[in-house]
């Protein structure tokens, strides 16, 4: 029955998006002052019936309805309705039908909260929205129905690859969805205030909202992947450049830019064409990533489909949707020209622009690292892999300006400001970074000639985000941000330079030396839990000291059949002790790598603050329509 409801609630939302074009484009064009009724009830229906369908098929996933098709494969009875519930969106219909959901809702809130805008603006940002939804929902039905039936109704479902039953990952798929599909928002307001010529500071301050949630959202949704690859799957890493991360960090990077031109253009009224051409290129990034991941041509542990029809359906989507925006945005260019002209080298502006030039840079090395291997591949047949030596070469002599950028850049006024006086707490701070990062760089081994400037900036950037906390010069939002983001930049470079790794094949009740540790796997326990069979290990690592016991498992599930390894990893506030172990073909031995990994928690501590930041600013800026 569920497949039934969820299947004739998608038709009715596509007639309902049918109609909601036809009625837009046609109130566009007429002088009406306010909106119609009926288009918000329309989209209203059009919503309710989208959430029919969502839950739906969370009922059929709950209920083990295995005459539906995606039930079938993405399901069984054994597994716990936990990840029952989360199995409906882990699946590459069931995440569409999602992504579409929140398509839906979230332009139902914007007409809510629209109203006190243009008439035509929210007319033309409805059409734009509903061409979307409609393109997702034609896409659903024809290509990833996840209400196809299976007949004979099959006893048993094939099961959710378990590496996904993980509650981070649970999670992690709807909020990188809601900062994903927020870009959609901002892609069709932008081109909607660019027909109806209202790009300005008012426009700004509309759009800043949705560039927040967006932006929050998808740092929060990197944040609950990278947490999952590191504890999860064994790699003792929070980042691997793995090509599905870099489809959600591209977008990141063009949003960062985005927030930052928003700011300029609702204080100065400036970059209007660079923000829309920033509001364009980040949805075209967002629905790449889709395409990317749907048409399976990615070789990553994340991809979703093996299915090129779907990968063209997409592509051809996304190529129309481009040129829809690039036609509308250079026939109203004339639109577009600043009121404000004057600007000064030295300014807030300036810094601003050139903090976008280096989000674009950064997002120009993932991009061609993401997909050159692709084109590569279709030209002449080489499979090559891109891995983190392409991007660390060309990124981290460019993060050494950036830094800098980044120090004195938040401090600079509007439109013009002079070189200042010498500034003696400046230079207390300067000879502090270079004294911690003496201490720090004689402790390493590895002697790189990038790493002395590195680790001397980006404490130096550290200490002058903790200063700003003591003037009044900038937002509590601002400071908490960019302080997060340099706490992040540190303690990136500190793993990086102290982590320490050992590996080996070792028996139970062998012990082997490690620098100054010792490493003894003392046990192996073998029992029965719920889906899936557990080997427990018991080691011990102690030197002169400490002392600490760490148990990781191996998994084997049967349906499907699978093995995981589960790290543990004992987290302290200076580091995390890591270690993870694998079943050997030969009798008795069990391969075991151990990882030492400074300040780890600091990694995701700094993230959550750069999330924070943003969240500040979004709810301070609410505060002010009261």
């Amino acid at each position: 029955m569920s497949n039934y409801f969820g299947n004739y609630s998608l038709y009715i939302a596509l007639i309902a998006s049918i109609y909601l074009i036809i009625k837009s484009y046609i109130d566009t064009n007429i002088n009406i002052k306010n909106l119609n009724k009926n288009l918000v009830l329309i989209t209203s229906v059009q919503t309710v019936m989208i959430i029919i369908s969502f839950i739906s098929l969370v009922v059929a996933f709950i209920i083990s309805d295995f005459s539906n098709e995606t039930v079938f494969n993405n399901s069984h009875t054994l597994k716990p309705l936990f990840y029952k519930i989360s199995g409906s969106w882990g699946n590459h219909e069931g995440s569409l039908l999602l992504w579409l959901l929140v398509l839906s809702v979230f332009l139902y809130i914007f007409l809510l909260k629209s109203s006190s805008q243009n008439i035509k603006y929210r007319l033309l940002t409805l059409l734009f929205q509903q061409i979307i939804i409609s393109g997702f929902l034609i896409f659903i039905l024809l290509t990833s129905n996840p209400f196809n039936t299976v007949f004979p109704i099959p006893s048993e479902g094939l099961g959710l690859n378990p590496i996904l039953q993980d509650p981070a990952l649970a999670i992690h798929p709807p909020i990188l969805y809601f900062g994903y599909v927020g870009t959609s928002i901002i892609f069709s307001t932008s081109l909607a205030a660019v027909v109806a010529g209202n790009i300005g500071d008012s426009w700004a301050k509309h759009i800043k909202s949705w560039v927040l949630v967006s932006w929050i959202f998808l740092t929060i949704g990197i944040l609950l992947g990278s947490i999952w690859a590191y504890y999860e799957l064994g790699w003792g890493g929070f980042w691997f450049w793995d090509p599905v991360e870099n489809v959600s960090l591209m977008p990141w990077f063009c949003l960062t830019a985005l927030l930052h031109t928003v700011i300029v253009l609702e204080k100065r009224n400036l970059f209007k064409e660079w923000t829309i051409i920033l509001s364009i290129t980040t949805f075209s990034l967002s629905m790449s990533g889709t395409f990317l991941v749907r048409s399976g041509i990615l070789n990553s542990i994340h991809t979703f489909a093996n299915d090129p029809s779907r990968g063209i359906f997409i592509l051809s989507f996304l190529f129309v949707l481009v040129i829809m925006s690039v036609t509308i945005f250079f026939f109203n260019q004339k639109k577009l020209t600043s009121t404000i002209k004057n600007s000064f080298i030295i300014s807030k502006e300036t810094a601003i622009l050139v903090n976008n030039w280096f989000m674009m840079f950064f997002l120009s090395v993932v991009l061609v690292g993401t997909i050159y291997p692709i084109f590569l591949e279709v030209l002449n047949g080489s499979k090559i892999s891109v891995g983190p030596p392409f991007y660390h070469n060309l990124l981290i002599p460019f993060l050494i300006p950036f830094l800098v950028f980044m120090s004195f850049g938040p401090s600079l006024k509007w439109i013009k400001d002079k070189l200042k006086k010498f500034e003696y707490n400046l230079l207390i701070i300067f000879l502090a970074s270079i004294l911690i990062s003496y201490f720090i760089l004689i402790n390493t081994e590895k002697k790189f000639l990038l790493s002395v400037p590195l680790i001397i900036l980006s404490f130096y950037l550290l200490l002058v985000t903790i200063n700003d906390f003591f003037n009044k010069k900038s937002s509590l939002s601002q400071k908490i941000s960019h302080f997060g983001f340099s706490l992040l930049i540190t303690s990136i470079l500190l793993n990086g330079l102290f982590s320490n790794e050992f590996n080996a094949n070792m028996k139970v009740g062998e012990e082997r030396k490690f620098n100054d540790k010792v490493i003894k796997l003392n046990s192996v326990n073998v029992r029965d839990i719920d889906n899936y069979k557990s080997l427990k290990a018991n080691f011990e690592i102690k030197n002169q000291n400490s002392f600490i016991q760490l148990s990781p498992e191996v998994r084997i599930y049967q349906q499907p059949f699978t093995i995981t390894s589960e790290a543990d990893i004992k987290t302290t506030l200076f580091s995390d002790n890591f270690l993870v172990f694998n079943i050997l073909k030969d009798d008795g031995y069990y391969n075991v790598r151990y990882q030492y990994k400074p300040v780890m928690i600091w990694i995701w501590i700094s993230t959550i603050l750069i999330s924070i930041g943003g969240l500040l600013s979004l709810i301070k800026k609410n505060e002010k329509k009261y």
